[in-house]
């Protein structure tokens, strides 16, 4: 059975930890509810690539917002400010890849079910995410 965590009003599966590969990597399914995801544009150094599943995610890298449908694929550089959001009125799902892992899980570990933003903003900076927006 995978593991399910809540980080904010989004649903995190995990399919494979950074343990499971040396910290390399780690691979999750996310699911955002109406209004769900990252509020801010933030940077960090793993690289991240999105496959959404179902609905509909915008995309934003840099100044370029990125509708994301079935099927689709983005690719989000490391080190590029980002987010990702659902902006649609239905949930969204995408499979999720972090390369390398190990800090991205150490964080969402440390702030699943912390509802205080500014709690959440500063275990980013511990877990080297910067918020640029």
């Amino acid at each position: 059975m995978s593991e399910r965590l809540t980080v904010g009003a989004d649903e995190l599966t995990f399919h494979v930890t950074s343990a499971e590969t040396g910290g390399a990597m780690l691979a999750v399914e996310v699911r955002l509810p109406p209004g769900g995801g990252p509020p801010a544009l933030h940077r960090h150094a793993p690289a991240e690539i999105y496959r959404v599943e179902h609905g509909e995610l915008a995309i934003y890298v840099g100044d370029e917002r990125i509708v994301a449908t079935p099927g689709s694929v983005v690719h989000i550089p490391a080190g590029h400010p980002h987010t990702v959001r659902n902006e649609s009125d239905a949930d969204a799902t995408a499979y999720v890849v972090f390369a390398p892992g190990a800090d991205i899980e150490a964080f969402v570990r440390a702030v699943a079910g912390i509802a205080d933003p500014s709690e959440i903003a500063g275990l980013a900076w511990r877990h080297g995410i910067e918020m640029v927006g």
